[in-house]
């Protein structure tokens, strides 16, 4: 008896070890990632950095006539550079090697336009092998972007630049070890230098550098190496330089409508579900207004607000997230984005500190075979390669996290396994507060990574709902945590008559000064608008008054208000509205310039007293869709708007993709009258829009 008993114990092991291996694994669905794809993208924070000739002209982009000899850094340190960017919990360095107006950071044996006809280090050195080495002593990947586009080369254009092109391409790809990624500037073809020429030259973009040709060469080369940007790239712009994914954003990319032309660079937001591609989305942003260094902006680093919306809006969207550092004269990355680079990296630190999914019972309405290779409790065991799954024919499921007591939460991140293909197409979340369900997020794609963050519910229970799949669920990760409540800088805003107005969420309490120091609790109780006309710098802060926490500090500086300011002439347009330019208002534009009326448009300005000026901003229209945007200008001052100065002019450099406050600076010089003349617009049209113009101040 007991001998049978055996047999049949043996029997039903034997029959439990079979029936699971009956249960298949889930097939792959759709494109999928490429392994250099997946480690690529499980990189998700990587830095850029811009420093080159520009740095030393206060240019966005060069034009290709500047001399190698002001390429000359003070107190160059690419281990600064290594250490700042580890500290932040970066994985890389991207380089822009060569930008537009083709000035290289490397003795390249193909050009003199490079740092061996420069004064840094009497021309003996190489900041690609220098960078290199400090990548590799902090444990950093290394990448490279070249500009395709140089404004300086006399055989862009032709075919032998192609060649020229290709053979600096083989210089990065084989002298500096692993490249991770190889950047490609969708800018190309246009005005330039050109070895003298003085012209603008236009291309094909795909057909021009035959890009199959020339991936087909990185990847003999280098085949470890991503290639990001034109072309048949291996992952793309994420459609702006704010660092935003869209909210939907699929790891898909209609790929082959995007090479012949038919798909808008806005889509690159969302991707597309129906791609016929793995063609994941990069957002890149930069630390400041520009992407280059300009003193002027200094004081204008990206708020630690608007920092941690980056990073939850990129990483936390399916995005990676490639931030610019623009390294300043020195050779250094400066004081204050250091400073705000350590206070982005302490504040996401305290988001993620504490897993609250770990210790939870965890349980799905669907298990695929109701095996335990797929069970439930895989999404929380930390292991990136084991999954939740479903049956094949289960496209929509709940899994479940039962807590032991009632827990606060506010984030929430969620993982597919992205090996088989991105699959979710819709998804909610509830929480049982009380005893009741209660919906606290309704979302679409999850893809890579996912992170919700949600207003701070304390619940017994957490459920995640698959409403929508392309196939069988494949969830890889499920966390939890309960992040510190954030405060919000306050807004800001002064009229035209210097009315200040501050306001703060949820009506918290403000905290103000008007002599430049930090405010606390002790300062200036914002309490109404209140009236300041002459040059000022605000500082604000608000105050959490339940759990006493303050915001960063808000800052806003002012030159003397423009309640007295005029319009003199303009050249047409409709002068009934054109106070908008000067109302303080930069969300007001007013336009000039048609077909009748052609450019260059001008337009002049009584500022009703003797000012003290070394510059001007143009802030470019911000609302609509077409923003009729000045790609090129001049600007003239005078005491008597009779005698006028030529102060600046040039170009807004890039300012169809980061269409943001433009920044011109020039010597001390006393004016009462300013004269703007908008030359040509982006896009060549005959339309162009101001929102806002100003001056800055000596102070």
């Amino acid at each position: 008896m007991k001998k049978a008993f055996l047999i049949l114990c043996v029997f039903c092991i034997i029959a439990s070890v079979s029936g699971q291996k009956k249960v298949k694994s889930p097939e792959p669905f759709g494109p999928l990632p490429t392994q250099k794809q997946i480690d690529w993208q499980e990189m998700e924070f990587y830095a850029f950095v811009h420093f080159s000739l520009n740095t030393f002209t206060n240019k966005e982009w060069g034009y290709g006539d500047e001399s190698p000899e002001l390429f000359n850094p003070t107190n160059l340190d690419v281990r600064q550079w290594a250490r700042v960017v580890k500290e932040s919990g970066m994985k890389g360095i991207i380089l822009v090697a060569k930008h537009h107006d083709g000035f290289c950071l490397w003795p390249s044996a193909y050009t003199d336009r490079s740092v061996k006809n420069s004064p840094w280090q009497n021309g003996k050195g190489d900041l690609i092998k220098e960078l290199a080495a400090a990548c590799k002593e902090y444990n950093l990947k290394l990448g490279l972007y070249l500009s395709p586009w140089d404004r300086n080369n006399a055989n862009y254009g032709k075919p032998e630049y192609i060649t020229y092109f290709r053979n600096q391409l083989k210089e990065l790809l084989t002298n500096y070890g692993d490249v991770f990624e190889m950047w490609f500037d969708g800018a190309n073809g246009g005005d330039g230098y050109y070895g003298g020429a003085n012209e603008t030259r236009k291309i094909n973009t795909l057909e021009y550098y035959n890009w199959d040709e020339t991936y087909k060469l990185i990847y003999k080369i280098a085949p470890k190496t991503l290639v990001w940007g034109v072309g048949p790239s291996e992952a793309r712009w994420i459609g702006n330089e704010e660092g935003r994914a869209g909210k939907t954003n699929w790891s898909l990319l209609r790929q082959k409508d995007e090479l012949a032309g038919k798909v808008h660079y806005t889509e690159f937001m969302s991707g597309h579900e129906d791609g016929e591609k793995w063609v994941p989305g990069e957002a890149d942003v930069s630390i400041r207004p520009g992407w280059f260094y300009h003193a002027v902006e200094d004081d204008k680093v990206r708020s630690l607000d608007e920092m941690v919306d980056i990073y939850y809006e990129s990483i936390g969207r399916n995005a990676t997230l490639l931030l610019n550092l623009p390294v300043d004269k020195r050779g250094l990355i400066h004081e204050n984005d250091v400073a705000r680079l350590k206070e982005l990296v302490s504040t996401i630190k305290e988001d993620f500190k504490t897993e609250l999914l770990a210790k939870s019972k965890v349980t799905a309405n669907n298990v695929r075979g109701n095996s335990n290779e797929f069970v439930a409790k895989n999404v929380t065991d930390q292991n990136k390669n084991s999954y939740w799954a479903t049956d094949d024919n289960v496209k929509s499921a709940s899994i479940v996290f039962e807590f032991d007591k009632p827990t606060s939460i506010n984030r929430i991140l969620l993982q597919e396994y992205i090996k088989l293909g991105q699959r979710v197409k819709a998804f909610n979340i509830e929480a049982k507060i009380d005893g009741n369900w209660k919906t606290v997020a309704n979302e679409t794609t999850i893809g890579y990574k996912r992170i919700l963050r949600i207003e701070r519910v304390i619940a017994s229970a957490l459920k995640i709902h698959i409403t929508d799949s392309k196939a069988s669920i494949v969830i890889s990760n499920i966390q939890a945590f309960n992040a510190p409540t954030f405060v919000h800088m306050p807004e800001i805003q002064r009229d035209k008559s210097g009315n200040v107005t501050i306001k703060s969420e949820q009506e918290n309490p403000v905290y103000y000064t008007v002599d430049g120091s930090n405010p606390t609790q002790k300062s200036t109780l914002y309490k109404g608008v209140f009236q300041y006309n002459k040059a000022v710098e605000i500082k604000a802060v608000a105050i959490d008054a339940a759990e006493n926490i303050s915001s960063a500090v808000k800052t806003a500086k002012y030159g003397a208000s423009k309640e007295n300011w005029k319009i003199v002439k303009a050249s047409s347009g409709d002068l009934s509205s054109v106070d908008r330019i000067i109302d303080g208002n930069p969300n007001t534009d007013w336009s000039f310039g048609n077909d009748t009326n052609k450019l260059p448009q001008e337009i002049t300005i009584d500022m009703g007293s003797i000012l003290n000026i070394n510059g001007f901003t143009y802030v470019p229209q911000q609302v609509g869709n077409n923003l009729n945007l000045i790609s090129n200008y001049e600007f003239y001052t005078s005491l008597d708007n009779v005698t006028w100065t030529l102060q600046s002019q040039g170009e807004f450099s890039n300012i169809k993709n980061n269409p943001i406050e433009q920044i011109k600076t020039f010597k001390n010089d006393k004016a009462r009258y300013i004269r703007f003349i908008a030359k040509s617009a982006v896009g060549k049209g005959s339309t162009v829009s101001i929102a806002e113009i100003n001056v800055i101040e000596t102070l």
